[in-house]
């Protein structure tokens, strides 16, 4: 190859950030092809999966091998141990709203702490990169990808928690990352599977989505994550390839100097269009986040600086704030991490977020001569190893087209449901036919409590039940909580930080 092409594929490589499935560190093939990529002078890894040991050894090996440092990100909006094991599982960003108390001085010691302990277990796998927090505003109940991962349906919340996140990474030295802008909280499809259409006005976009971007930046975000989503008010194409969203909004306009993201290009928003990464830099983003194939992804590059599609000076704005945000990269230190301190602090915020929706006198608390039957719902793969199943007598799901009857007026029955947001899924609720039947039982039961462990919008679905609680997680952390709740040895400590139409 000449040696002009390798000098133009170098300069290529430094604005991708690739895939590194930490599930396949420690086999020799695999290893050998990151390895070769960092030689390249990829930018860097965005993390998933993988074993503590394992996969802190080999960043460390790949920042020992890399010429200018790498960016390592990771989606750890949970923790670490949402990636990588062996971590501290803590909650959701929703949980988190619920659980903290804006004005309480407690409560702000106990949020700053929480963050802080993301912070180190961060930075003892190698991750400079955490991708947090979520400020997207969630105004659609429906939001499949969203949902819980946001702070709230409150502009002036999500901001709020945005800018106390976002404070903490920086003072420690990480790149926090603002995401999905110009927000991703009001439409019910993933980007994962189709291109969403936000359809409001830019008047109602200012108003909402783009509050928490704008307090972001003055917090000093160090990075801004591009949706993969069209906002028609401002332009007909996806938000990470506009130039009008990107170097016109939120370059111009909103004043962002830092890093630009674009979501995951192997999400099926983008699917069919062509020249994906050079339209994304043409528009002003910095950094290409996870292409499928990352050399192929240089080629389309050359090719598209050849034909002139793509111009040098786009290619020297990307390198030259990647080149002056990887001066701020430094070797991570030890510190001691007291693992048993993290696990008390992420309890404490899940035991805090249970929130009691609606009550009704006389059920709660569950006393030791309660009769307890419980209809489990939604996804199944939480029924066997739930910590419910030792509270009640009898367990259903209600898959069944036929829910048990209830034995007695006494009997208290409640309705689990066991929802999860995830990437490629496309619903954070259940379907139709369960929530009818889920209805049915509840006319029929004498008392009834209904659980969302997961997103609180499922509780709108079942106005009828006597309790309505929320616990945002299907975690056995979370369960466990709530059941110390229903048996009365933990107070309901938690606000709704969403609306709902009950």
């Amino acid at each position: 190859m000449p040696a002009n092409k390798l000098s133009l594929e170098a300069s290529l490589y430094p604005l991708l950030i690739s895939r590194l499935d930490g599930d396949r560190v420690g086999e020799a093939p695999y290893e050998s092809r990151i390895l070769e990529l960092t030689a390249k002078g990829i930018g860097g890894f965005i993390v998933f999966g993988g074993r503590k040991e394992e996969v802190k050894s080999f960043i460390r090996r790949m920042q020992a091998l890399a010429e200018t440092p790498l960016f390592i990100a990771s989606d750890i909006e949970r923790g670490v141990a949402q990636q990588v094991s062996g971590y501290t599982p803590f909650p959701c960003q929703m949980a988190a709203a619920a659980a903290i108390e804006k004005d309480g001085p407690d409560d702000l010691v106990l949020l700053s702490n929480a963050v802080k302990t993301v912070v180190y277990e961060a930075k003892d796998a190698g991750i400079n990169m955490p991708l947090i927090p979520v400020l997207d505003v969630n105004q659609d109940p429906d939001n499949p990808i969203i949902c819980t991962r946001a702070f709230s349906d409150s502009p002036e919340t999500t901001a709020w928690f945005g800018d106390a996140y976002i404070r903490l990474l920086e003072e420690a030295g990480l790149f926090s990352c603002a995401k999905h802008f110009p927000g991703h909280g009001d439409t019910s499809k993933d980007s994962h599977i189709q291109l969403p259409v936000i359809k409001k006005s830019f008047e109602a976009l200012a108003k909402t989505d783009l509050a928490p971007f704008k307090r972001a930046i003055e917090a000093g975000v160090s990075c801004v994550m591009v949706g993969h989503l069209v906002v028609s008010a401002i332009d007909a194409g996806p938000a990470s390839l506009s130039e009008k969203i990107i170097n016109g909004l939120l370059r111009e306009e909103l004043g962002f100097e830092g890093l630009v993201l674009t979501d995951a290009l192997n999400k099926h928003a983008l699917k069919g269009i062509r020249s994906v990464p050079a339209r994304s830099l043409k528009a002003g983003a910095d950094i290409l986040l996870h292409p499928d194939d990352p050399e192929l992804t240089v080629r389309e590059l050359v090719s598209s600086l050849k034909s002139k599609e793509l111009s040098g000076k786009d290619i020297e704005a990307a390198s030259s704030r990647i080149s002056r945000a990887k001066k701020k990269i430094r070797e991570m230190g030890t510190e001691a991490i007291d693992w048993r301190r993290h696990r008390e602090l992420s309890a404490e915020i899940t035991e805090r977020s249970i929130t009691l929706v609606k009550d009704t006198p006389g059920i709660l608390p569950f006393s030791g001569r309660d009769k307890v039957s419980a209809v489990f719902a939604g996804d199944e793969k939480y029924f066997e190893s739930s910590p419910l199943n030792s509270l009640c007598e009898s367990i259903a799901h209600s898959k069944n087209p036929m829910l048990p009857p209830v034995a007695s007026a006494e009997e208290i029955r409640v309705f689990a449901v066991f929802t999860s947001v995830s990437a490629w899924k496309g619903s954070s609720g259940i379907d139709k036919a369960e929530q009818e039947r889920i209805n049915r039982s509840i006319r029929e039961a004498g008392r009834s409590v209904v659980i969302s462990f997961g997103s609180p919008y499922i509780l709108r679905h079942f106005r009828d039940a006597d309790v309505l609680i929320a616990a945002y997680e299907p975690t056995e952390q979370a369960q466990n909580a709530v059941i110390r709740c229903l048996r009365g040895s933990l107070k309901f400590q938690g606000r709704l930080p969403v609306r709902l139409d009950i």
